[in-house]
């Protein structure tokens, strides 16, 4: 993992100035410049050299929105987007992730500057794990994942009985829109764990309800997972489990994050496993290890088990996590993957879409 080098561009100085504070407390994070506008930023990016950027969405002049396009058509790198936990918030975050941001962070409008210190202290950890990311073509990806839609609403899916459950933190809303577009209108049962803000999350389900031809809708508590829906836990305050029966219900309980996380995706798969339910399990893009010990519980239960390959991921730590505690099968680029959960989902054990 090599040196952040960030540029924070913010048009409030006084946020700079504790941006910029709080980043250089992070290990192997320092701000190279600040710059308070769109102009400003590109000749800090030709002079700096940073390898990552936090952009603020309102700036004057040029929005953060409209020079983030400008930095992925122009020269593509790092960016982490700061914007305000609004409805009109959530919207842009969603457009920045479709532009290629690697993350969208909320800003705390009002907090004590403990909570501030605090919230922004993770800052450090994303902005470490963006420098070190890959970027993706976001137009390239968006048509792929339109061509897949359209060919999934075609397909007549024959299920053989087992639940999908997938995992995803930083880089999981590009990932789960690549790879759930190849999911059709009978997909199998999906439970998945995205490590991401609620709010953000809702209008991602949101949007994916609109584009897909199955059914995507917020976990919530006693949900029964059949054919044809895809369920999304994201409530920082509850973890999803799995509940045997016919069919395997989604239970919401509000217990200790597991390791750090919660929802938890080791929690995810390790209750899956132990309900003995027929079961394909993956880790996506994200950071940290949270999923590597349940998948690895789900393998050793005789479940299919699959990563994203951490060099295609956005950020490979999750992945690359599972990968070294033997949770995984194979790890796969996500144009695979999607047909590989499919497949073993599928009577006839392929999948092509």
């Amino acid at each position: 993992m090599h040196e952040a080098r960030v540029l924070v561009v913010d048009d409030s100085a006084a946020m700079r100035a504790l941006f910029s504070d709080l980043l250089d407390q992070t290990k192997n994070v320092v701000v190279v410049g600040t710059a308070a506008s769109a102009d400003e930023a590109r000749k800090q990016i030709v002079e700096l050299k940073p390898n990552v950027l936090t952009l603020d969405v309102e700036m004057p002049g040029m929005s953060g929105i409209d020079f983030l396009k400008e930095i992925m058509e122009d020269k593509p790198m790092p960016v982490v987007m700061l914007s305000s936990l609004t409805q009109a918030g959530t919207d842009t975050s969603l457009r920045a992730y479709e532009l290629g941001a690697v993350e969208c962070f909320p800003k705390p409008l009002k907090a004590t500057p403990e909570q501030f210190a605090k919230t922004v202290g993770k800052l450090g950890k994303i902005v470490l794990a963006a420098a070190n990311s890959n970027v993706k073509d976001a137009g390239t990806r968006k048509r792929a994942a339109e061509a897949k839609v359209a060919a999934a609403s075609e397909v007549q899916f024959d299920w053989n009985g087992h639940v999908v459950a997938l995992s995803a933190s930083m880089g999981g809303i590009d990932a789960l829109g690549d790879l759930l577009a190849a999911w059709p209108a009978q997909c199998p049962p999906t439970i998945i764990t995205l490590g991401l803000e609620p709010m953000v999350v809702d209008a991602f389900i949101n949007r994916m309800s609109d584009q897909l031809p199955c059914t995507v809708k917020a976990a919530t508590d006693g949900a029964a997972l059949t054919p044809g829906t895809i369920h999304i836990a994201a409530d920082p305050a509850c973890h999803a489990l799995i509940e045997a029966g016919q069919p395997p219900k989604v239970r919401l309980v509000a217990r200790d994050p597991v390791e750090g996380a919660r929802p938890s995706a080791t929690l995810l798969f390790g209750t899956m496993a132990r309900a003995g339910v027929p079961a394909v399990g993956a880790v996506l893009t994200g950071m940290g290890e949270d999923g590597a010990k349940g998948l690895k519980l789900l393998r050793d239960a005789g479940a299919a088990t699959f990563a994203q390959d951490p060099a295609t991921a956005t950020v490979g730590e999750a992945p690359a996590a599972a990968i070294a505690a033997g949770a995984v099968q194979q790890p796969l680029a996500l144009e695979a993957l999607a047909a590989a959960i499919l497949g073993k989902c599928s009577t006839s054990g392929t999948f092509t879409g």
